[in-house]
């Protein structure tokens, strides 16, 4: 029975065991940093990835030049802040001049400088066609002076507005793409 338990045939193969352990401690180490699931913010149709449980909150900002309800879902994952924000502003005559303001705000409050912002392409099914989709990255700061890269998308369905966002340190372009590719409208 202990000739089993000392294993002494692996002695002849030291780094045998050696490799085994380490691929052994290297599977039990791995835990996905991103767990992509399926998200439908309430009162929308939209459906968009998010890559943890996402936490929701609510508060009302003004936005439009009146007080506007925004409902927002965002988490935090591998070293990166995920999150879509909500604003209906009653009237859909209104949403490309308030998605504009609003992505102004964003680039200000970072404090992205206008030579790193670059626009992307992105398409959203089911988006308002009469209304811009824009999706655009920028380099700035957090309001603690670190070093951000953004990601930000804005567009509307009807009167409902939407911001969805990465913030990171560094958005990894798969990340970025499997985030913004995924939104869609059912």
């Amino acid at each position: 029975m202990s000739r089993f338990l000392t294993f002494p045939h692996f002695s002849r193969f030291p780094g045998v065991v050696l490799a085994l352990v380490s691929v052994l401690s290297l599977v039990a180490a791995c835990s996905p940093a991103l767990n992509w699931r399926d998200v439908r913010p309430e009162g929308t149709r939209l459906s968009l990835l998010l890559p943890c449980k996402p936490d929701k909150a609510q508060k009302v900002v003004p936005l439009g030049g009146r007080p506007t309800q925004l409902s927002m879902l965002g988490c935090d994952a591998d070293g990166a802040t995920f999150a879509v924000a909500i604003a209906d502003v009653g009237d859909p005559l209104q949403a490309a001049p308030v998605l504009a303001l609003w992505q102004d705000l964003t680039l200000a409050n970072m404090k992205a400088a206008p030579a790193s912002r670059q626009p992307l392409p992105l398409k959203i099914p089911g988006a308002s066609p009469g209304t811009p989709v824009t999706r655009l990255q920028a380099q700035g700061q957090r309001a603690d002076g670190t070093a951000v890269s953004g990601q930000a998308a804005y567009f509307a369905q009807g009167s409902q507005l939407f911001q969805v966002v990465i913030y990171a340190p560094r958005i990894a372009p798969e990340v970025a793409e499997t985030f913004f590719s995924s939104l869609k409208f059912e």
